[in-house]
Parts: C-alpha cells; sequence; structure tokens
C-alpha cells in the first residue's frame, strides 16, 4: 500500500487562510496589520523570484508589506544604517534580508544588525539561543524546520517517544529541527539521533527512524532499503538534476527536481512522505508570514 502523500501545498493554504483570517481580526479590534519589509540587493534571478512570491503572500494575507531593493553595490555601511532605520520603524514587525548578498557584505554582520524581536528568519544567534532553551523562551523558529514540524503535527504523527533521525546538520534546517524535535511540547518529546557525512552506517540509523528527516542536499541518498516500513519521511531536498519542456509551454525548458529520498520506491515502504516538489518547499514562505502575525503581536502586546 503506498503512502499517505503529505502536501505542503494543502498544508500551506490551510495555514494562510488561518492567518488572513486572524490578520483581519486583529485589524478590527486593534487598528493595527503585521508590517514586513524585504531587502533585496542587486538582481539575482532566483532571489528576485523569492522575494516576489513573499510579496505576492504578504499582500494576500492583508500585511503591510515594504519592498526595499538596493543597488548591488551598496556599501555595508549604509545597508546596516538600512536596517537600523526599519529596526527603529514601529509599523515594521519583521525584517528580512535576501540571501546571498554580495561579496563585499559580511552576511553574518547583516544578519545580526537585524533587531533579534524583528528576526522573522529565526537567524539571529539570539533566537538560536532562545530556541535551544526552548517552551516560552522561543519566539521565531527558522522557517523551513518550523514548516516541517507543522506538518507533522497536522498530518498527526505521533511523535512523543518516537525516534526521529535527521540527515544533515545545516545551521539552516538539520540543527534546529533536531533541537524541536527534542523539546517538550505539541509535534516533540522524540529522540533524536543527526546523522551527517561521518555517520558510520548511515543506513542502520535510517532504518530506525519512526520519523526520518532528510535534508542533505543529495539528489536520492536515502535508499528505500534505509526505511522502517511505515515510518513518515520528510525530504527537505531540493536538487536541480536537469532540464525538460514545460508542459504548458514546450518551447520554454523548466528545471527536473528531484528530492534527497528515492521517492517513487520509497513511497512503497513509508507510512507517510513529502513529494518534491509540493512538499517542504511551500511550508517556508507560509511560516515567514506566520513568525510575521506573531511579532505584531509581541510587539502590540495582543493575546
Amino acid at each position: 500500500m503506498s503512502a499517505k502523500i503529505i502536501s505542503g501545498t494543502e498544508i500551506r493554504e490551510a495555514i494562510l487562510e488561518e492567518i488572513a483570517a486572524e490578520v483581519k481580526e486583529i485589524k478590527e479590534k486593534h487598528s493595527i496589520v503585521p508590517g514586513l519589509v524585504t531587502i533585496l540587493v542587486g538582481e539575482n534571478p532566483a532571489s528576485v523570484s523569492y522575494v516576489t512570491l513573499k510579496i505576492k503572500t504578504a499582500h494576500r494575507l492583508g500585511f503591510h508589506e515594504v519592498q526595499d531593493n538596493q543597488s548591488p553595490d551598496i556599501s555595508e555601511e549604509d545597508l546596516l544604517a538600512l536596517i537600523d532605520k526599519y529596526n527603529k520603524d514601529d509599523s515594521i514587525h519583521g525584517i528580512l534580508v535576501q540571501l546571498p548578498l554580495p561579496k563585499h557584505i559580511d552576511e553574518k554582520k547583516v544578519l545580526n544588525a537585524i533587531d533579534p524581536d524583528k528576526d522573522v528568519d529565526g537567524f539571529h544567534p539570539v533566537n538560536v539561543g532562545r530556541l535551544m532553551i526552548g517552551g516560552d523562551e522561543v519566539k521565531f523558529a527558522p522557517c523551513t524546520p518550523a514548516g516541517i514540524q507543522e506538518m507533522i503535527i497536522r498530518t498527526g504523527v505521533e511523535t512523543s517517544g518516537a525516534e526521529v533521525v535527521v540527515v544533515g546538520r545545516s545551521n539552516i534546517v538539520g540543527k534546529p529541527i533536531a533541537n524541536m524535535m527534542l523539546q517538550k511540547g505539541p509535534g516533540a518529546n522524540s529522540t533524536v539521533t543527526v546523522v551527517h557525512t561521518r555517520t558510520k552506517d548511515l543506513a542502520a540509523h535510517c532504518k530506525r527512524a519512526d520519523i526520518l528527516i532528510v535534508a542533505a542536499g543529495v539528489p536520492g541518498l536515502v535508499k528505500p532499503e534505509w526505511i522502517k516500513p511505515g515510518a513518515c519521511v520528510i525530504d527537505v531536498g531540493v536538487n536541480r538534476v536537469g532540464e525538460k519542456p514545460s508542459a504548458k509551454d514546450p518551447g520554454k525548458m523548466v528545471a527536473i527536481l528531484r528530492g534527497d529520498v528515492d521517492f517513487d520506491a520509497a513511497k512503497e515502504i513509508a507510512g507517510s512522505i513529502t513529494p518534491v516538489p509540493g512538499g517542504v518547499g511551500p511550508m517556508t514562505i507560509t511560516m515567514l508570514m506566520k513568525n510575521t502575525l506573531k511579532a505584531m503581536k509581541f510587539a502590540a502586546e495582543i493575546q
């Protein structure tokens, strides 16, 4: 029997509807809406596409959205001054600097300049520390890990006492999701193992996972025989492995995307699994919007 497909697209729509309804209610009661600024330096095509989707989503939800495009030759000093301006702007609750930045700008310095209470990406060291402590200390979880946990919760997968194996130890996905899954609370209380390129017998670790979260960036890394029958498999990988003609426009070429898991074979063994595309991907911007709403509620002291 094939696994249940965990659709990030469907879960995204449900969450966005919830956010829009809450934004409308807060606006009516308190005359305030979430404010999000996205700072884009240069014209990297992938960044432009990603930012455009963020803008579209923010407008759909009724946010106050500011798109601040800057020249690729902006100085680091001027970019830091721009961030400081938005740190002091009470109408802005979330600040996002789109990466990557030009080589002459220190990304770490820029991200650390954002007010932690407006760091809706969850990358500031203060928010990393809050996440490590857990509980009421947490303000913003990084968006992709937050999306993963939300998918697991909404799919009804039992996490309490579950064996969770995370493949990958990045600061963006692997480390934070591992920490989130072992905390006390909904969608957590798990026993977590993190495996990586230096792990001995990677397959054996994956095989005992009740929940397998794969964020390695290696297409087809996880083979079907590595998966425990009935396990929940979350594939975070989005790997470009070639091109094909577009179904809508045969004259246009589009990327062929593959995950870190052999999906076609894995879905015959797993109990539930995310597809690529259409799985974890749609959740990232969704959780960014949820974090921005949280930031506004913190600032306005709205319960």
